[in-house]
């Protein structure tokens, strides 16, 4: 049985970028994207043993929730904030939950 559309993306920051940036459009994106309908769960997670790389979490309630969700505003603002500090291209897997 398939719950909803999953995605995890890996997002490679340069080290010395402008982390406060980062972090502020970060935690702006994922507190309005939490607000949409559909959202099941949207974490930004920074990885403990390497610095500047992150994980976006994202799992949707159908596939049609996660496509509006891609037109939205902050999600827009946010990929143009991140592009500017990202060190190497985004790494995204998709699938669907299943339990």
């Amino acid at each position: 049985m398939i719950i909803g559309k999953g995605l995890i993306a890996n997002l490679f920051i340069e080290v010395d970028s402008d982390e406060v940036v980062f972090f502020a459009s970060g935690v702006s994106n994922s507190s309005e994207t939490r607000k949409e309908e559909g959202c099941l769960q949207y974490d930004l997670i920074e990885d403990k043993d390497n610095k500047g790389t992150f994980f976006l979490i994202e799992l949707w309630e159908s596939v049609d929730h996660h496509n509006r969700h891609n037109g939205q505003d902050h999600l827009l603002d946010f990929r143009k904030d991140a592009s500017k500090m990202m060190e190497s291209s985004v790494e995204v897997y998709k699938g669907f939950k299943i339990y």
